[in-house]
């Protein structure tokens, strides 16, 4: 079930308020000892984050499935989807519900019913992190939000159902700028920058890809190395964008990376102010990666 993005903060009676976490979506299956772990996109994350893994493994139920993201916070305490890339610190797992528990099928029950069940699931662990409820008023919580410098806020109808797929049953409201954006190309390094300058961005409008602009910065020298070797089987010679940017000397790639990327805001035309490289997603595909509404005007 994935949340539908809404511009402004909002209050309706019946709803909660969740922190919006900034890490990798998970589904945590158990089935006796055994626990799997698959992405949004049905990838086995099972290696990749194992302490979770082993910490799903721990708990008393005979069968599971929990929803939640899996996420590394910095030292105030706020989930940044850099140091999941990195692995800086401990990952874990911040689960915000309950699909199926002992062989029941949960999805017809309320977000509220759900709810219960997972907090009676997560009372013999402290491995895992219930995810944080925020004020009952959703301006309220919008606020806190954005005080303690969360990415922002999932609003959700306690009353609903789990249904798969985007649902206006779940929204979110974002407090830090951050866009999952398709990486089209990269421009030559100038003075001391090794391998590329910065990366050209853009998102669909329909099934035309639209530049939003470039980053080039957030890397660090290792990055730029491997992003680099990335790069070279993705090489071609026309432009993936509707309308190409000019810049002199750039490399055009096939779509097929999606980068995570924060910056300050849109610009009127459609552009990014202050982009920052976050790093790459592979549990988003190119095509969903959709222009903001108000700029899917026609080229």
């Amino acid at each position: 079930m994935l949340a539908t993005l809404f511009e402004q903060p909002f209050h309706r009676p019946g709803w909660v308020y969740e922190e919006k976490y900034d890490g990798y979506r998970i589904l945590a299956y158990k089935e006796g000892d055994r626990v799997t772990l698959r992405s949004r996109n049905d990838k086995d994350r099972t290696q990749s984050f194992a302490e979770i893994a082993r910490a799903v493994a721990g708990l008393s139920e005979r069968t599971l499935l929990l929803d939640g993201e899996a996420v590394a916070f910095d030292q105030q305490g706020v989930s940044r989807f850099q140091l999941l890339q990195q692995s800086a610190g401990p990952i874990v797992l911040a689960a915000f519900d309950c699909l199926y528990r002992n062989g029941r099928d949960l999805r017809a029950q309320p977000l509220t019913a759900r709810r219960a069940v997972l907090e009676q699931v997560m009372a013999g662990t402290n491995q895992l992190l219930l995810s944080r409820r925020l004020a009952q008023n959703g301006l309220e919580a919008f606020a806190l939000a954005r005080q303690r410098g969360f990415e922002g806020l999932v609003a959700k109808n306690g009353a609903s159902r789990y249904r798969e797929g985007r649902s206006t049953e779940w929204l979110k409201v974002k407090v830090r700028q951050e866009e999952e954006l398709v990486v089209g190309g990269y421009t030559p390094p100038t003075g001391s920058r090794a391998y590329f300058g910065a990366l050209l961005l853009g998102a669909y409008s329909g099934r035309e890809l639209r530049y939003v602009g470039k980053v080039g910065t957030g890397f660090t020298a290792q990055t730029l190395a491997e992003l680099y070797q990335r790069f070279r089987s993705l090489e071609r010679a026309r432009s993936p964008f509707a309308k190409p940017p000019r810049e002199p000397g750039a490399v055009f790639l096939a779509p097929q990376l999606v980068a995570q990327i924060s910056f300050q805001e849109w610009t009127a035309d459609g552009r990014l102010r202050q982009p920052v490289f976050l790093g790459l997603r592979d549990d988003k595909r190119p095509q969903e990666v959709q222009l903001p509404a108000r700029f899917r005007r026609p080229a």
